[in-house]
């Protein structure tokens, strides 16, 4: 049996084929995938990082019906709809061992370490499946990955809802930070962002226009310091991960504050001195948060999603900004990599019942 994937052969050689659909082997289920998400990471992983091996099918953000089960699978999934937790732990590891799967040492990832969603079929462990209510739509779910790391990070900082906040960066998850926290009743929301249609998301999503800055225009410091009566914010989450932006997040910060470091690295971090001096005498937290948790308990991150998702008041899908059928994927990475259209989520649906 034959199926099509988008199999990463190099470089910048990613080729839409043909090939043999893989068999489930003991713990495993072939999962059909109904809607895949571009993460940005892709982006560089596809087109000038590349994978940790080839030839590799990427993609991380999917979610599908369990078509057929490997050996010592439970039964049940079969036929069911899921989401994927990507992140395959060792099970092993200290972390591990204390159900901190997100820091595992010795894990394996669906789309970069081992084959993805950006194929008709794949292998997924049994272990890292969510049964979707049927209230989730397999778009909603295929956004379960960032809207995870999203929480994951809201969580990390222990924000509190008297607290200001600001966010640097209205990329997916700056906006999905934005959605959360304007969910968990936080209201003094200032945000940060370079382009007309990222403002138009952050007001839909209620901020308010005069608790928006737009980078090119104002000077950051300056607008952000005139807002809080010289004082900074109390929680900053930086979600670009360059130098420039990691800086005015550190500079930005009310004393005692916490800079939430959200963003994936662009390149080398350096802190010029007076940057380190400044989270010295601030005595600022600077906290990184990575991936989320999903140990299969209604408190983790995952199930935590499942549940604002059920309460109707978590809209994710008004992220997804262009919409492509499978052999059109290639469209949407071309569309992220240029710079060709705006966009928040772009993502690869399939009919799927």
């Amino acid at each position: 049996m034959k199926m099509k994937a988008y199999v990463l052969h190099g470089i910048n050689d990613l080729r839409l084929e043909e090939v043999k659909t893989p068999k489930p082997g003991e713990h495993e289920v072939l999962v059909k995938v109904c809607a895949a998400g571009i993460c940005g990471s892709d982006i560089p992983r596809i087109f000038q990082n590349g994978t940790y091996s080839f030839p590799l099918i990427p993609g991380h953000e999917f979610a599908g019906v369990v078509e057929t089960i490997g050996e010592l699978v439970d039964e049940k999934w079969l036929g069911k709809r899921v989401g994927i937790f990507p992140l395959i732990p060792c099970h092993k590891c200290i972390p591990c061992q204390n159900k901190q799967y997100e820091m595992c040492r010795k894990y394996s990832y669906l789309g970069s370490r081992t084959n993805g969603g950006f194929a008709e079929y794949v292998l997924v462990p049994e272990n890292n499946l969510l049964e979707l209510p049927d209230e989730v739509a397999f778009e909603q779910a295929a956004m379960l990955e960032p809207m995870a790391v999203a929480i994951h990070a809201i969580r990390k900082s222990q924000v509190r809802q008297e607290q200001s906040v600001a966010i640097y960066g209205l990329g997916t998850i700056g906006l999905l930070l934005c959605m959360f926290l304007l969910y968990e009743g936080i209201q003094n929301i200032f945000v940060f962002g370079n382009k007309e249609f990222q403002k138009k998301c952050a007001l839909k999503l209620g901020i308010s226009e005069e608790n928006y800055c737009n980078t090119q225009e104002q000077d950051v410091h300056k607008w952000i310091i005139d807002k809080t009566n010289e004082r900074g914010v109390d929680i900053f989450f930086e979600c670009v991960g360059k130098n420039e932006t990691i800086t005015q997040s550190i500079y930005n910060t009310a004393p005692g504050g916490t800079v939430q470091l959200v963003g994936n690295p662009a390149g080398d971090i350096q802190f010029e001195k007076d940057v380190y001096w400044k989270i010295l005498r601030n005595q600022l937290t600077v906290r990184g948060s990575w991936n989320s948790t999903f140990i299969h308990e209604l408190t983790d991150d995952w199930h935590y999603v499942i549940q604002c998702l059920m309460s109707t008041k978590i809209h994710p899908e008004m992220f997804i900004t262009q919409k492509l059928e499978f052999d059109n994927l290639e469209n949407g990475l071309h569309i992220m990599r240029d710079k060709l259209e705006d966009y928040v989520k772009i993502m690869m649906i399939r009919e799927c019942k």
